[in-house]
């Protein structure tokens, strides 16, 4: 009675560990937004750290995060520390690609409440008098995250946060634009 659910259990793991192995290894979470204002002026959203937090959605849901500031002012060089609550974790943000009014890469460095490492793209491309922006953000999973994403729909939590920081980002923006 007991090796026929020995057996069973064992076949049951190993169809579980066969489904998560051959999950993609990369993922990809990407959401745009209309702004209406100058490439220029959104474009210095992202490029300067120090203005994340009028727009950064991780910004709201710990006010009281330890963060610093290292490197460049802005642009190429600039780094971004963060530590706070179980929300937003701890971690490190470097701009690595800076392209006025383009393009800004970021390497992105979670320490807490897991490691990892991806890169997250900006772009923005002028549509008349707005400005088209998409974020988003790459990277691989490990076994444990392949199989975290069985359960958790990774791109309807971090994309509703990229949604919320883009429409902050609009609001700031479009201010920044009528007071130009």
């Amino acid at each position: 009675m007991l090796m026929p659910i020995l057996i069973a259990v064992a076949a049951v793991i190993v169809i579980l560990v066969i489904v998560v192995a051959m999950q993609s290894s990369e993922s990809r979470i990407s959401r745009s937004a209309a702004i209406l204002a100058p490439p220029n002026i959104v474009f210095g959203q992202v490029n300067d750290f120090h203005n994340w937090q009028a727009w950064s959605p991780w910004a709201k849901m710990d006010p009281n995060a330890k963060n610093t500031y290292e490197g460049n002012p802005s642009g190429v060089g600039a780094i971004f520390t963060w530590s706070g609550n179980k929300k937003v974790g701890e971690g490190r943000m470097t701009l690595v690609e800076s392209k006025p009014s383009d393009l800004i890469r970021l390497k992105l460095e979670f320490f807490k409440p897991f490691a990892a490492t991806n890169s997250a793209d900006f772009t923005f491309e002028p549509q008349g008098d707005q400005t088209l922006v998409t974020w988003t953000m790459l990277g691989h999973k490990n076994f444990i995250l392949k199989a975290m994403c069985l359960v958790m729909d990774m791109d309807k939590m971090v994309g509703g946060d990229f949604e919320k920081g883009l429409a902050q980002m609009k609001t700031v923006s479009e201010a920044a634009a009528k007071g130009a």
